[in-house]
This record gives C-alpha cells, structure tokens and sequence, in this order.
C-alpha cells in the first residue's frame, strides 16, 4: 500500500493508527532477532503518539500529510531523547538533546519513529557489517547482506518492518541497499535536504534521503524533508516543488543518456546488465529517446572519493576523543593516553582504517599530492556530468555491479567492498540527484537496481521517470515469493 492508500483507511476509521503501529511493532518483534534492522525501537512512544492521533482524527482535526505512518530512522540523525549511536562502541550511550532537522519535519508532518536502524559504524561500509552491534542481514536472503551504510534502513522496509525510512548518502549508501534489498532510495542534490542533526562522516558528500516500497512514498517523504534550514548554511534557498503533481507527467521526449562508462565495467554481472538495459528498452517505448552518453572520468570517481571522504572524516571524527561526551577509556594517567585509549578502543577496524587514510592524505608533503589533486578530478568529473546534461535530460545505469554479495564475503578484503559503490560514488562527488529502484531479479531472485541520475534540484523529472517506469515494468507483481517468516 502506498501512503494514499494508508491515509484512506485512516480517514475512514478501517483501521487506527495504533493498530499501525502495533502491528509493526509486533513484526519487529518477530523477525527482528534475526534481521537486526533496528538498534532501538520505539515502541512505547510510539504507541503514545499514535493514540493521540487517533483522538485527533476521531474529533474530526485536520491531521498533517503523514499522520500516523509509521516511519524508521537511521542512527546516524540525532532523535531528542533517544539514543543516536551511529553503531559505534564510542557513541553506545549517547542521548542528543535536540532534534535533527529532517526528524523535526518528519514528526510535524504527523508520522511516527518506529525506531533507529542498524548501520555501517560511523556510515563508513557497504555492507552494515562494520557496525559495532552486528550485522544486518538482507531479507530476500539473510546469507547475503542488505548493503551499505543504510543496510538497516532498506532492510526495514524490505522486510515490512516500517512503511519507509530515512538513510544517509555519502558515496551511494542509499542507492546501493535499496538496490540490494530491492526498495526505492533517493539521494537529493546536495543543499536540497538539511544535514543539520546528521552526524557527519564527509561533510561536502553526506546527504538525507528517503528508502520507501514505491516511487510515490519517496516523493512524499521528500516533500516533507526538502528545503532551506537556517540551522544548515549547506542548504539553498529554492523552492521545492509539488512532487506528487510531477508523478503523472507524461516522459515522452525526455532525452536519457546510457553511460557507456558503466556498461563497460569488467566487474558488471551479466544478470544487472541485462535488466537494466530492458530497462532502458522499457523507456523507449514510453517514448522516451535513448542516447549513448560517454563519461571519460566516470570509473575516477571510486580513487577520489577515497581521497576526499576520508580526509574529512579525518576532520570530523577528531572531536571524539573521550573528553566532551562518549566512550572514555578511564585507566589511563594523561589526557593524551586517555585520548588515545578511548579512539582506540571506541573507534572499529574501518573507522581506523578510513582516519588513517585522511590524515595521511592531509598531511604536510601530501596535501597536495592528494587531497588537492582529488579535488581537481571531482571539478572535471562533475564538468563531464554538465556537458552530458547538455544532450539529456536523465542518465541510467545501474545502481551496483552485482547483487547483494555473501555475509562475510567481503569483510576483509578492503579493496573489494570500496568497488561496489563504483557506479554510485560520481553522483556524491558532483552533488547531483540520484534514486534507485528495482527493475528486475537475478537467476537466484535476488533485486537488481536501476539507477537515474539527474541535474542538479531535478529530483522531480527523476521521481517522474521512475514512476512512469514503475507502473509499466509492474516488478513487483512478478518479484520472486520471499518468506520473510524465516
């Protein structure tokens, strides 16, 4: 159901918002043990607000767009009075006393914080593996893993634990689980969405955007999101527009550029290529117009992102040093072994990994050698997305190389999991619009993403192809039985 659809049988008493919510509550319960999607639920709250919606609507008050839609949250946006830990050891009991922006809009347009979801600690992975309270595994195959760093975000709504949620992008860690657990996720152009009250990994590529069953749901999510925040001088000051109104639209004429670059990646499984350019045939007889789109500096995204994702978390994370708030190694005689003691043992093997990396990339004698030489390939990977976006008005390919790879299948090899945010990372570097949604299944039956990348605060021509492909491709009427009892 979409949230139309909800609305409705809210409006007309068929069920409550309690009833909503208890049922969601009861799903977690049941299937939560072994997906490990949530780090906090929000039962008991959650149950308050609800019953004073219900009273609302049942005194005949006129209640806001989302009233009563049950919603998750990724544990990295700080949610007042409820634990924000990012699935770090160094932010295990942290209790932020504001709200985050995106979280305030979200609970004044009436919906309801199931609870916070499981995460790559810090949002650094591509597979929730890193996380400090286990991984999360993906519903359609829990030997497989639901992606990264919004596993748990994409798993929730997979798994019907919620009807939709917010993750944050910073090198495709919305796309890539929505792709892997076969939802809808869409990264915003940056300075669309608020990132005041998200907890920064790299400050100039994070972005808020909403996981959802359908296109529709994630336009709604982003209306209510979207905007100017004086809180966020990231934020531009443009109108947002009437997403749901663009959704109908016709497509026919648009100009959508297939980039060659990602076609042509050794690493692309035959099953995502093939989906994806019926995909692209499906277009075409929506009257769409298919043009080939070369991207010379396309496959440079992966080596400068991490350059520059790395160096500023470098930045960020150095105020987690066991002084202001968070885990403190308390053995230690001085503040520099207390300091030192704290990172080490707060921080997990990637967080290291990736300060390690930024700091040295900062360094005196290497500053310029890489962080600024990274910087100078993100200006000309983002001038061949202009110069594209002067022959179309959309370009496709696919969200990830593969599927969803095996649980542990990566984890130790570095190398191998950075290359599956390939095809995503250049959307990030250039600041633009991106979603994925599903477009078909592989032999296993596991989702496969089609990914659409537009200009910069075009989200509403991406939502508007992506719905017009979702009501011709009707995926999910021939998506493979999953049992998501276990």
């Amino acid at each position: 159901m979409t949230f139309a659809d909800l609305r409705q049988k809210l409006k007309s008493g068929e069920v409550s918002a309690k009833e909503l919510v208890q049922e969601k509550i009861s799903r977690i319960n049941e299937l939560d043990q072994t997906l490990n999607t949530f780090l906090t639920v929000n039962g008991h709250q959650a149950l308050k607000i609800a019953e004073d919606i219900d009273n609302q609507r049942s005194s005949g008050n006129d209640l806001p767009s989302l009233a009563g839609i049950p919603l998750a949250i990724k544990d990295n946006l700080c949610t007042k009075g409820i634990k924000t830990t990012c699935a770090s050891k160094i932010l295990g009991n942290f209790v932020p006393p504001y709200e985050s922006t995106v979280t305030k809009k979200l609970l004044n347009a009436g919906s309801i914080m199931i609870g916070k979801t499981n995460m790559d600690e810090f949002a650094m992975g591509s597979s929730t593996e890193t996380s400090a309270f286990g991984p999360t595994l993906n519903p359609w195959n829990i030997r497989k893993v639901p992606g990264g760093s919004s596993g748990g975000s994409a798993a929730s709504v997979a798994a019907e634990l919620c009807y939709g949620s917010l993750g944050s992008d910073t090198g495709g860690s919305i796309r890539q689980p929505a792709s892997f657990c076969g939802v809808v996720g869409m990264k915003p152009t940056y300075g669309r969405v608020s990132r005041w009250g998200l907890i920064a990994f790299a400050s100039s590529l994070d972005q808020v955007g909403p996981f959802a069953n359908n296109v529709s749901d994630v336009a709604e999510i982003l209306q209510v999101i979207s905007g100017k925040d004086e809180f966020d001088s990231t934020t531009v000051d443009r109108p947002v527009p009437n997403y749901l109104d663009i959704l109908t639209k016709s497509i026919k004429g648009m100009k959508i550029g297939l980039i060659d670059n990602c076609f042509e990646h050794k690493g692309l499984s035959s099953d995502v290529k093939e989906s994806v350019l019926s995909a692209a045939s499906l277009l075409e007889t929506l009257g769409v117009e298919i043009i080939n789109i070369s991207c010379p500096r396309f496959n440079d995204g992966i080596a400068t992102y991490y350059v520059i994702a790395p160096s500023e978390a470098s930045a960020n994370l150095a105020r987690y040093d066991g002084v202001k708030y968070g885990f403190r190694s308390e053995d230690e005689q001085t503040l520099i072994e207390m300091t030192s003691k704290s990172r080490a043992l707060g921080f997990g093997s990637e967080v290291k990994r990736r300060i390690l990396i930024g700091t040295y990339a900062l360094s005196a004698g290497y500053v310029d050698a890489y962080y600024k030489k990274a910087q100078q390939v993100r200006t000309l990977i983002r001038k061949d997305f202009d110069d594209a976006f002067e022959k179309v008005d959309i370009l496709l390919a696919p969200t990830s190389p593969t599927t969803a790879f095996g649980s542990g299948e990566n984890i130790d090899n570095p190398m191998a999991m950075y290359l599956s945010d390939l095809l995503t990372i250049p959307a990030n570097l250039a600041g633009l619009p991106a979603i994925s949604l599903p477009c078909g299944f592989d032999k296993s039956g596991l989702p496969i993403g089609l990914q659409l990348i537009g200009n910069v605060f075009e989200e509403g021509k991406l939502l508007q192809v992506a719905n017009q492909f979702e009501r011709a491709a009707e995926v999910y009427k021939s998506r493979p039985k999953t049992d998501f009892t276990l």
